[in-house]
């Protein structure tokens, strides 16, 4: 039987209060915030999840982004993966995405894609730090992939072909 992705007895944070960010549970009641801080990066963030990924499509449309958030949320349920929402401070602006998935590298504990919106670029660095951090401390994840950021793309698939 595999070693499951958090221990049973973790009870994931659903958010965190940072000096720069607050993250919230990637849900369907953020839909418009979210699908906004998308939008208006969209170009960029299309290797957000490799040199492949199509997402998000430069026609993809609110109800999509709904479905998608409604699935990161059932992920975050069935304890499977863990997707939030980055907020500035004040709560009233999304400023990107954090996602938490099981890695698919047995050197790892786990695989992290993160992004933020293009008007706040300035404020990526910082938001590694904290994720690094929260996920050391609160996490106890020691051995942490962050895949297309930390690692190349070219690098990661050597990984992945290792195993």
């Amino acid at each position: 039987m595999p070693t499951p992705f958090i221990p049973k007895s973790f009870d994931p944070p659903r958010t965190l209060k940072a000096k720069y960010f607050y993250f919230k549970v990637l849900e369907d009641s953020i839909a418009e915030l979210d699908f906004e801080a998308v939008m208006s990066s969209q170009k960029r963030l299309q290797s957000i999840f490799g040199p492949d990924s199509e997402w998000p499509k430069f026609n993809m449309n609110i109800e999509e982004n709904i479905a998608s958030l409604k699935a990161h949320k059932g992920e975050f349920e069935l304890r499977e993966a863990f997707a939030y929402s980055v907020f500035n401070e004040s709560k009233t602006r999304c400023l990107g995405s954090i996602y938490i998935d099981p890695s698919q590298s047995p050197n790892y504990d786990c695989d992290v894609y993160y992004w933020i919106r293009d008007d706040s670029l300035a404020l990526e660095e910082e938001l590694y730090k904290t994720v690094l951090n929260w996920l050391q401390k609160v996490w106890s994840f020691s051995k942490i992939a962050f895949p297309g950021k930390h690692i190349s793309w070219e690098d990661w698939a050597k990984e992945l072909k290792v195993v």
